[in-house]
């Protein structure tokens, strides 16, 4: 589904990604990993059109990215939730979820002016559509609270299920369970298995947090400054002596880390 070949980004002569290739294949969580500073978001900005790489090509379904505007990239059917929140603090949690939709929005201001009945059929069923999703991220009873006055994780869930409401082909996840407690965790973790095999989403994953990644990922690419070092099913990278060595040092074990 995406594949990104021999891309090098560089930044004022610094190296960000060298050199990197790696395959996202449908239906599959591909999980991120690396220490900080590796390049990994950096992936997803080349992604969502944020960068231009120096060298390399992306595709996506057959298609080159680099052609792409980044305002396009939604409409290619990529979305993203971003390791900072960002929401619209003083909406409700089900008109965060509706602003996702903006993309798919068939609408002129005439229309909207006189309230035609094709408006209103059309903000019916993006509100059936945001209440079944808020059904499955178990957040229906907070769908009219103010996403100002939720936990951390909950902001969390509200920034993935707005980012789903596209129906995106490819699911970009930049460290969903950054600052959770183990409880909010292992509620994304299961967030996550439950959208790949009842939804068959394809899910491109950053994430520090080692026991999910085990968990819910079904391949995992490993980078260290810039460059990939490894790449596996999950038993095999938790193995892998260049993957401990880069991400923990010696002595460890990826398995005993969060």
């Amino acid at each position: 589904m995406l594949n990104f070949h021999e891309i090098t980004v560089q930044f004022d002569g610094l190296v960000a990604i060298n050199n990197l290739s790696f395959e996202v294949s449908k239906g599959n969580i591909h999980s991120i990993i690396g220490p900080n500073g590796a390049g990994k978001t950096t992936i997803f900005n080349c992604i969502s059109r944020y960068y231009t790489p120096s060298m390399g090509a992306i595709t996506f379904e057959g298609k080159n990215l680099i052609t792409v505007k980044p305002h396009q990239i939604i409409s290619e059917g990529i979305a993203r939730s971003f390791q900072n929140v960002e929401l619209f603090s003083e909406m409700t949690v089900l008109d965060n979820l509706l602003t996702g939709l903006h993309s798919r929005l068939k609408r002129n201001i005439f229309s909207i002016a006189l309230n035609l009945p094709s408006v209103r059929k059309n903000e019916a069923e993006s509100i059936k559509k945001a209440y079944k999703l808020l059904d499955l991220l178990q957040l229906t009873h907070l769908s009219n609270e103010k996403v100002s006055n939720l936990s951390f994780g909950y902001q969390k869930m509200v920034d993935i299920g707005r980012a789903m409401m596209a129906e995106p082909k490819l699911l970009l996840l930049d460290e969903p369970v950054a600052g959770m407690n183990p409880v909010e965790t292992g509620q994304i973790c299961q967030l996550l298995l439950r959208i790949k095999e009842e939804m068959n989403y394809t899910i491109l994953l950053i994430e520090h947090d080692m026991s999910l990644v085990m968990k819910v990922s079904d391949y995992v690419t490993v980078m260290n400054f810039g460059q990939k070092i490894a790449e596996g099913i999950p038993r095999e990278i938790q193995k892998d002596p260049r993957v401990i060595e880069a991400y923990l040092g010696e002595g460890k074990s990826l398995a005993e880390v969060k």
